[in-house]
């Protein structure tokens, strides 16, 4: 649990330190930072004294990567998982006596320097040991960017409380955060990944699934005909005043009739954050088809419980889709 926070902290600190500047160039913040944080846990774990650290994280600086080119595409999940081998990587190969640098992260040509015009590495150090930048997480509910949360939330409340047949739409408008546009306006996506960053086509799966998850974001729901007729149906406005995690959705009926929903805080803020049982429903639902059900509830438990354990290696065990 230890390497695991320490990770955590060390990836957000990090990116942290050339945000947003690095962001906006088009570097892909989950693959750069977490080079770093894998790193850290796996050299915690490994015991490494101050200067195979020192290494370890000026490996991981050399190793960091990933580009926002390739939102929509298979590359975007790798780069959160090659930042994780080659942490993991940079960890043992200092453990083993390879050298780096010591100042990988903060060095005139080092990473914070190369990588952003902004680099500010009391970002790094203020407050550590004091504050836990983990504490500041959340967990999505939805399978997309978290900036369309907003108004996915929003499109799910009105489909509750008022039972609509989405045949009655004659148009959704969102209002949102420009970033909405930046990152997720492709208006008509002809992959299940590239329908992770379009906002017509998560509105338009809430509003007929009451669902933005994984399946929704398959490729049979992105060539599904109703999806589409609705997801044209669909527009945005882009509103700088309203926060990340805001959000406005006004639907309008054939009929005249005009229903509005402002999010302040959607399911998945600090201030709105999803439940314990929303997270297990969330998990079922992306084991479903990899773990029988009794082994994923199995799971479930062991996961809350874990502080009791004996041997953490319990939970890769109840994870393994083989026998126990």
């Amino acid at each position: 649990m230890h390497a695991y926070v320490l990770g955590v902290e060390v990836e957000e600190r990090v990116g942290l330190s050339v945000f947003p500047v690095h962001y906006d160039r088009g570097w892909h913040i989950t693959g750069t930072a977490g080079v770093f944080g894998a790193a850290a846990a796996v050299g915690k774990l490994l015991g490494l004294d101050e200067q195979r650290m020192a290494w370890a994280l000026s490996i991981a600086a050399t190793q960091s990567s990933g580009l926002r080119e390739m939102f929509g595409s298979m590359c975007k999940s790798l780069h959160p998982g090659r930042a994780a081998q080659n942490g993991m990587a940079a960890a043992l190969l200092a453990k083993s006596g390879f050298t780096s640098s010591e100042r990988g992260i903060e060095a005139p040509r080092g990473f914070g320097h190369v990588m952003s015009s902004r680099f500010d590495p009391e970002f790094v150090v203020n407050g550590l040991g004091e504050r836990y930048e983990i504490m500041q997480n959340m967990y999505k509910p939805f399978a997309c960017g978290l900036v369309v949360h907003p108004v996915i939330d929003g499109c799910l409340q009105l489909r509750r409380e008022l039972q609509l047949d989405t045949a009655q739409i004659s148009q959704v408008v969102a209002r949102v955060n420009p970033l909405v546009m930046e990152l997720t306006a492709k208006r008509a996506p002809t992959t299940g990944l590239e329908s992770k960053f379009s906002v017509y086509h998560a509105l338009a799966v809430a509003l007929i699934y009451g669902a933005a998850g994984e399946a929704e974001f398959s490729i049979d729901v992105v060539s599904d005909p109703r999806v589409i007729a609705l997801r044209e149906r669909v527009s945005t406005q882009p509103d700088a005043a309203l926060r990340k995690l805001e959000g406005h959705v006004r639907i309008e009926l054939h009929d005249g009739r005009v229903f509005e929903r402002r999010v302040e805080n959607a399911v998945c803020s600090l201030a709105h954050p999803m439940s314990n049982d929303e997270l297990e429903q969330k998990f079922l639902a992306l084991v479903e088809g990899i773990l029988p059900i009794d082994r994923a509830n199995a799971l479930i438990d062991g996961c809350w419980k874990i502080a009791a354990m004996d041997d953490a290696g319990e939970i890769a065990r109840l994870a393994a889709t083989g026998p126990l």
